[in-house]
């Protein structure tokens, strides 16, 4: 783990945005699809963590993006060349553009200056949507990474983020994913070669501690 210093060195205001994946209610919602990552991402603290950094975030000038998936009612432009997306495609709760599924999930709150961005295809946040150039137009240098999945679009993120030049910080107990002795060997084997790791208390006291001073 960085010091406060490492850490507060990274987290300039101007220069970093939050990024949230996937944190909507038909992923992380009391009606989610995949129920089991639901209650994972509540009951371990990580939905409740994410919530409390954006919080923070709007609170000290960090700009913040929600990273949505969704789909078209017809399914046009969405993938099928993986047994994920078929797997998606025949759950009773569809993240269809339009619904309740593809909104923001409680207790995160979005404000007007946040990015809610959308993509109709893919396992990326950052790949084939709009986030890399916001992040760029944006000054970005430090992306914040949290959210779901730890299986799938988290990993994905942050060796997006790395490849576009951007350095990725994973606040480890804001991200989650099934079953929950997968995340930390997740974290520990992959993300630890790629992302500065902390934890959100860290990541609280360095944003209030710019604030004070």
């Amino acid at each position: 783990m960085p010091s406060h210093e490492q850490l507060s060195e990274l987290l300039d205001p101007e220069t970093t945005v939050l990024l949230t994946v996937e944190c909507q209610q038909g992923v992380v919602g009391p009606d989610s699809a995949l129920p089991e990552l639901a209650k994972e991402a509540r009951s371990s603290g990580a939905l409740a963590n994410v919530a409390r950094l954006v919080a923070a975030a709007h609170a000290n000038g960090v700009q913040v993006v929600h990273a949505i998936a969704e789909r078209r009612p017809d399914g046009r432009g969405a993938n099928r060349n993986a047994r994920l997306f078929r797997v998606v495609e025949g759950l009773p709760v569809q993240q269809l553009s339009g619904t309740s599924a593809v909104r923001v999930a409680a207790p995160i709150e979005v404000s007007e200056e946040d990015f809610v961005v959308r993509r109709l295809h893919g396992l990326s946040p950052i790949q084939g949507t709009d986030v890399d150039p916001l992040l760029r137009n944006l000054g970005c240098r430090t992306l914040v990474v949290t959210g779901v999945s730890a299986n799938v679009a988290i990993p994905n993120a942050v060796f997006d983020a790395v490849n576009r030049g951007y350095t990725a910080v994973v606040p480890t107990d804001a991200i989650a994913g099934v079953p929950s002795d997968y995340t930390p060997a997740m974290i520990r084997n992959t993300l630890a070669l790629v992302a500065t790791l902390t934890t959100t208390a860290d990541l609280l006291a360095c944003l209030n501690r710019r604030r004070r001073g």
